[in-house]
């Protein structure tokens, strides 16, 4: 479904997609398993080819998304035939486990189903057909894939121009799309500042689409290229004559899409319950740093030993561009060697990738992310720790310092290569997994989750410095659970958010725009996923702790919880008192 591809584009803001790879040994309930999850896969390419072929199903490497009319209402009936599939399914399977993954699949459904209802009866719909494209490409061309999927991206081409026998040119379905809604009353527009931002990136895209065909070998694709350039010149155009007179200035959605939103994140707390937490936690760290920061400025010998003073001193030791990727890497040796000597989690032989990020990338996620490869039928593949320095839209002050200094690089390497995100993958290659726990479980919720316990867990571990910066990012994701849902319910502006992350938090310009975006417009809600995970999983091992006492072994924990896939907080702890506690009591 073109819904769930967007979508799939969307989440890598937050920063994290989800990653499945196949294994030589399997248990026989996750090949049942997987037969239903497959099913429902390759029933949802006759609508959106573009997001299977991106997790690896090769065979719709060459189709394109149906933008044809009243895509939502086929939607919908193509997964309410699903749902009814998996519910008989459902009252005949008596594997337990199979029974969980089948319920995983019929919640995702019936989530997909509400939010494609919601969004069809409160919002003009509205296309980045620039920023599809370029997610489009550079996924199906992805250096990792294999090289014999590549000639697919040519048919893909021209079947999105209308140049192959029975196509229309994509951006004029998408036009068609949002003219057959234009005059319903009561719907409402795109927010004026996404529009103006994805106009903005535009050109990037358009970089990006030529750079990556470019990098791939293919040859002859210059000339539809240069259709597909002109139709998303003309698109951009339409946009601007037709679209952004229709844009609204106030980022808020109507209160059910946000509280929609925030399910579709993991997050089940209502913005209230949300903000009344994540202000107490923030006070709470804040005091934590405040400590560190003084015991920093009198190791150095520095006057100035209030927090902020410190954090800007800190942020001043900025490592050279040209230094900063062998720095990364060599950062992660030394917290790999520290989390083998403390036995705190399993680790891989083999090194995590960490790479720089494309103008075209940061554009996209102007924050650093983890790339997952294929997802299904993996032939070696790992995921990649992208780190990104610059928000491109802000042309001359796009250039970020947040995560170019010293103090920062402990953090940041955790938290996105090893033990968190990259970590996750690693072990869902090694271990496998069902599609139903990776694709239809994903939310941001369960992934960072870890992301941010895996900081906690290295925090003792660490130089002062790294200590009061790990600090920092979990400030940073606290006060995300309270600017997010006060931006989308009117308490607070985006640029009231904006400001207080730079006179509060220390954060640059670059950084702190890039922040009131994701709540404003690219991805309202999500960025509550990270502390209300890590809550989850932070009250989940106390509840541990106490049941197992001196029995407790954190690395027996941790694995059992990478063993789980990416199940939803409440599976997640239903899995852990029922398995992990019960085998080792």
């Amino acid at each position: 479904m073109m819904r769930v591809y967007l979508r799939l584009i969307q989440l890598a803001l937050a920063p994290l997609l989800l990653v499945l790879m196949t294994t030589s040994v399997r248990a026989d309930w996750i090949e049942d398993s997987n037969r239903y999850a497959l099913e429902i896969l390759k029933q949802q390419a006759q609508l959106s080819p573009e997001g299977v072929s991106n997790y690896g199903l090769s065979e719709f490497d060459a189709e394109v998304a149906d933008l044809g009319p009243n895509i939502t209402q086929r939607e919908i009936a193509l997964a309410q035939q699903q749902l009814s599939r998996l519910r008989a399914a459902l009252e005949s399977e008596s594997a337990a486990r199979v029974r969980q993954d089948l319920q995983i699949m019929i919640d995702a459904l019936e989530s997909e189903i509400t939010t494609a209802q919601l969004e069809y009866e409160h919002l003009l719909p509205y296309y980045d057909m620039h920023g599809f494209m370029f997610g489009s490409f550079k996924s199906l061309l992805d250096p990792r894939n294999d090289a014999a999927r590549y000639p697919a991206a040519l048919e893909r081409l021209r079947k999105y121009t209308g140049q192959s026998e029975g196509y229309q040119p994509a951006t004029e379905q998408a036009m068609a799309l949002t003219e057959a809604r234009l005059k319903v009353d009561g719907l409402i527009g795109p927010y004026r500042g996404q529009l103006e931002a994805d106009l903005d990136n535009a050109p990037r895209y358009i970089a990006g689409i030529r750079s990556v065909f470019e990098s791939s070998g293919l040859t002859a694709w210059e000339s539809d290229f240069a259709v597909l350039e002109e139709q998303l010149n003309q698109y951009e155009a339409w946009l601007r004559a037709t679209l952004e007179p229709r844009a609204r200035d106030n980022n808020t959605l109507p209160e059910v899409l946000y509280a929609n939103e925030l399910q579709n994140f993991g997050v089940t707390d209502s913005p209230a319950e949300l903000i009344a937490e994540a202000q107490y936690s923030y006070q709470l760290i804040r005091s934590q740093m405040k400590a560190l920061a003084r015991q920093i400025a009198e190791k150095r010998g520095w006057k100035e030993r209030d927090l902020l003073s410190v954090l800007h001193q800190l942020k001043a030791e900025q490592v050279p561009q040209e230094d900063l990727l062998a720095l990364y890497k060599q950062r992660l040796t030394v917290i790999e060697d520290i989390v083998r000597k403390e036995d705190l989690v399993s680790l891989p032989e083999r090194d995590a990738v960490i790479r720089l990020a494309t103008e075209a990338e940061s554009a996209a996620i102007p924050a650093s992310f983890m790339s997952p490869p294929q997802l299904i039928n993996n032939t070696g593949q790992y995921g990649e720790f992208v780190l990104v320095q610059s928000n491109p839209a802000l042309g001359d002050d796009a250039q970020m310092d947040d995560w170019s200094h010293d103090s920062i690089v402990w953090a940041l390497t955790v938290h996105e290569a090893r033990p968190g995100h990259e970590l996750q993958f690693s072990r869902l290659v090694e271990d496998g997994t069902s599609l139903a726990r990776a694709v239809f479980a994903f939310n941001s919720a369960n992934a960072e989750g870890w992301g941010l316990y895996s900081e906690s867990i290295m925090q003792q571990y660490l130089p002062l410095e790294g200590q009061l910066f790990n600090l920092y990012t979990r400030l940073m994701r606290a006060a995300r659970m309270f600017l997010d849902p006060m931006v989308n319910t009117g308490q607070m502006s985006r640029q009231e958010a904006e400001d207080f992350l730079v006179e509060q938090t220390a954060m640059s310009r670059a950084m702190a725009s890039s922040e009131a975006d994701r709540y404003a417009f690219r991805a309202p809600g999500q960025a509550t996923s990270y502390y209300f995970g890590y809550i989850r999983l932070m009250r989940l091992r106390t509840e541990v702790e106490i049941a197992l006492g001196d029995q407790f072994e954190p690395r027996a924990f941790h694995d059992f919880i990478l063993q789980q896939g990416l199940l939803p907080p409440n599976l997640l702890r239903e899995a852990v008192l029922a398995e992990f506690v019960q085998s080792a009591e």
